[in-house]
């Protein structure tokens, strides 16, 4: 048996940059520092945290007055920071720069005056605090199914009457008179396979429709995609290192899926069972954006202990990208 590493796997610039905040701050002003929700999405991570003094919170009236509190990496409302800025909360804000991009793009839409869809999975901390950037005029859809109940105002422009035909996807729409701008946005952490289809859909049935001016899936949940889609035929099962609220690790498992390779999502080297082997003799590895190598190297260690022998890390794309830490934090 032998086991082919994705490269790129596992940490990107803007969780470094999160789990670099929380420790930063806990070394500077000491325990406890308050996180709202999850830093990053990854039990190894938060349990580290956890035991260097982070406390984890959903809701901000969990965190006393005085407090310092770490916006985590998927971003908040506008109404949390507002309540934070109304309590006197001294703030770091965690929040992925590539996050931050689509924040703005949509704060500067609602403000033009634009319908807005955001694309992606509901309940997700990313999508709430992407549609808790405008009051108003924001709509959600997870899938194709979704585009075609959509319901915005009757003067937003939308595709010829009758039934409109994509294949195998039958969706509706009137043309009207007038017209309102229609916008969309994505969650920065979809497949990108997924989200094409649906930004189809969206195009098909709203011909206006326009999109941000570069794509909202950011570097790195792209690049592992792709690592994962060219071990394709090199690999009989993939392991995906990565928790389970973790939206771009259950994007890697679902990717290598539909590639046709048995794909297993694991938090640790603990979690994998032989019989995922049994008759596989090419192991294929990879990480989500939020799982440490620590993990990969455990689960490298578990896979030779059920007889891997050889171990290949496979080309891929370079990642060179860094986000600074806020100044205040800098030592």
């Amino acid at each position: 048996m032998n086991i082919l590493l994705a490269n790129p796997r596992g940490f990107c610039a803007g969780v470094e940059r999160a789990i670099a905040i929380v420790e930063r701050a806990l070394e500077k002003f000491g325990a406890p520092i308050y996180v709202r929700h999850e830093v990053v999405h990854n039990r190894y991570v938060v349990d580290g945290l956890k035991a260097k003094g982070a406390i984890f919170v959903e809701e901000l009236a969990e965190v006393p007055d005085g407090a310092t509190v770490v916006f985590s990496a998927h971003g908040v409302p506008q109404a949390v920071r507002l309540e934070a800025a109304e309590r006197g909360l001294k703030v770091f804000d965690a929040t992925c720069p590539l996050v931050t991009k689509v924040h703005l793009e949509v704060a500067r839409l609602h403000k033009q005056g634009y319908e807005i869809v955001m694309i992606g999975h509901k309940g997700h901390p990313e999508v709430e605090g992407t549609m808790g950037q405008a009051t108003g005029r924001m709509h959600l859809v997870e899938n194709v199914a979704d585009v075609g109940l959509l319901k915005v105002p009757d003067g937003t422009h939308s595709a010829g009457a009758g039934e409109l035909c994509i294949p195998g996807i039958p969706l509706r729409g009137q043309v009207t008179a007038k017209k309102t701008p229609l916008a969309y946005v994505t969650q920065t952490t979809l497949s990108v396979d997924d989200a094409r289809i649906i930004v189809h859909a969206l195009h098909a049935r709203f011909p206006d429709i326009i999109g941000p001016r570069k794509d909202d899936i950011c570097y790195a949940t792209q690049n592992r995609q792709d690592a994962v889609k060219a071990m394709a035929g090199q690999v009989d099962v993939m392991v995906v290192v990565g928790s389970k609220n973790s939206s771009n690790s259950n994007r890697l498992r679902e990717v290598a899926a539909i590639g046709g390779i048995p794909a297993y999502l694991v938090d640790g080297a603990e979690q994998i069972e032989a019989q995922w082997l049994e008759g596989r003799p090419r192991v294929g590895v990879t990480a989500g954006a939020s799982a440490p190598e620590i993990l990969v190297n455990g689960v490298v260690e578990r896979l030779q202990a059920l007889g891997a022998g050889s171990i290949e890390t496979l080309d891929g794309v370079a990642e060179n990208v860094n986000f600074p830490l806020p100044k205040e934090l800098l030592i």
